[in-house]
């Protein structure tokens, strides 16, 4: 099994540079993908309570037998619950719910800002944090202007930000966000879905310059952005080969190939985080 690279964060935690989505993971087949992706190395869990599947994480958590210590396991607070007593609440559930003292990584799902109480979820995080029932705080879908709003609220920055980010819609503008505030990269549908590139010559070109697949290259392209890329899959070797990204690195050339496939708005559905409410 490969030794995953880790990032330090803000916090002076860490994260490994891939992680595993669970999305839409559920029942006992989802729970049997989880513990297949924690037998191949993945660390880190990435769930959220509208994913309805935390119960199934905390599960395959146990069923692995791994140290607690040693798997990380991602949340998300939604925005049903972004009332300050609310979101306190909310985190106290989905611990209830994964069978677990803390999270690792407890994330606002969307900031929601029709609603105009993301503020309040943040400083529910930054309690909750110092009460030890979450150990790293973040956002998710959150622009500069929500980042900036929150840190000058507070005084504490992300530790992450989860944005959909993929060749078709690369956020360079984001990415220099992130690295200008100190906040790490997390992607979302880091292959774009059904609008992956898996064909485009400038994937297919290095998969076969590497001898790796498309699907390879393209986590790799997250890797040396910085971005943290959460693949899910419930097959067990292309989990596998999901994490086989550290043993070949892509020229500047195919990275440049790759972020040129962006498009104005390669956004997979119209998830504009100025207007996309989601609860």
């Amino acid at each position: 099994m490969a030794e995953i690279p880790t990032y330090v964060l803000n916090d002076g935690t860490t994260l490994p540079a891939i992680g595993f989505g669970t999305y839409p993971l559920r029942g006992e087949d989802g729970t049997a993908a989880m513990v297949g992706a924690l037998e191949v190395g993945y660390r880190l869990l990435d769930t959220a309570v509208n994913y309805e599947n935390e119960t199934e994480v905390g599960e395959a958590l146990r069923r692995s037998g791994l140290p607690r210590d040693e798997v990380l396991v991602a949340s998300k607070i939604p925005g049903r619950h972004h009332a300050y007593d609310d979101a306190i609440a909310s985190v106290r559930a989905s611990l209830e719910r994964l069978g677990l003292e803390r999270t690792d990584l407890h994330l606002i799902h969307w900031p929601n800002p029709g609603q105009g109480k993301y503020v309040e979820a943040w400083r529910a995080l930054v309690q909750l944090q110092k009460d030890g029932l979450v150990r790293s705080i973040g956002v998710s879908n959150f622009t500069e202007e929500h980042l900036l709003r929150i840190i000058d609220d507070t005084g504490v920055t992300p530790a992450v930000n989860q944005v959909e980010l993929h060749p078709r819609f690369p956020q360079t503008h984001m990415r220099e966000v992130h690295d200008r505030l100190g906040i790490r990269t997390e992607a979302w549908s880091p292959m774009g879905k059904r609008r992956a590139p898996l064909e485009e010559s400038a994937v297919t070109s290095a998969a076969a310059a590497h001898d790796v697949s498309p699907g390879q290259v393209i986590l790799r392209w997250h890797v040396q952005l910085g971005s943290l890329p959460i693949p899910k899959s419930a097959d067990p070797q292309r989990q596998a080969a999901n994490l086989d990204v550290f043993g070949f690195e892509l020229t500047d050339q195919e990275m440049s190939a790759i972020t040129a496939l962006g498009e104005d708005d390669g956004r997979l559905f119209g998830g504009d985080p100025d207007t996309h409410e989601e609860m």
